[in-house]
């Protein structure tokens, strides 16, 4: 079942971003900065927390889907498209016109109808976030956007 996480819910995202970052997959999250956005999150949960996504408004009609992880075990099984389709239904209900991520795993966001951009074409995206990540002059994630 995908929901709207609560505070219960913060050390079981931690973890399994923490899994992910760990194998250089996602960056690194805080517990605190879980915590601080848990309210741009959503859940999957089937007696445990075994996923999850994070919505990120950004000024204007764009928003970044961020933090998507599933459990090593389960993956493969359609989570982490329902849990992005949740965020994309959302981003829908707010009036966002535009949803970006920037992954290591592209063909996931393909198979959803996101497209290949260049990342300087998300402004809001590079001097918020990328200028203060330790990735930043390496990043080697790509960027992948969808209007809704």
């Amino acid at each position: 079942m995908v929901r709207k996480p609560g505070l219960k819910d913060t050390k079981a995202i931690h973890r399994l971003i923490g899994y992910y970052s760990k194998r250089n997959m996602l960056l690194p999250r805080k517990l605190n900065d879980i915590c601080e956005s848990i309210r741009d999150f959503w859940v999957y949960e089937d007696r445990k927390v075994l996923g999850c996504a994070a919505l990120h408004v950004y000024a204007g009609d764009l928003a970044e889907i961020r933090s998507l992880a599933v459990d090593s075990g389960k993956r493969g099984k359609g989570i982490g498209g329902e849990l992005l389709n949740a965020c994309l239904d959302e981003a829908k209900r707010l009036g966002i016109k535009k949803a970006f991520a920037l992954t290591l795993t592209p063909a996931f966001f393909r198979k959803y109808g996101f497209k290949h951009i260049d990342k300087s074409k998300l402004p809001q995206k590079i001097w918020t976030d990328c200028a203060v990540c330790s990735k930043f002059a390496k990043c080697d994630e790509v960027a992948y956007i969808k209007r809704l």
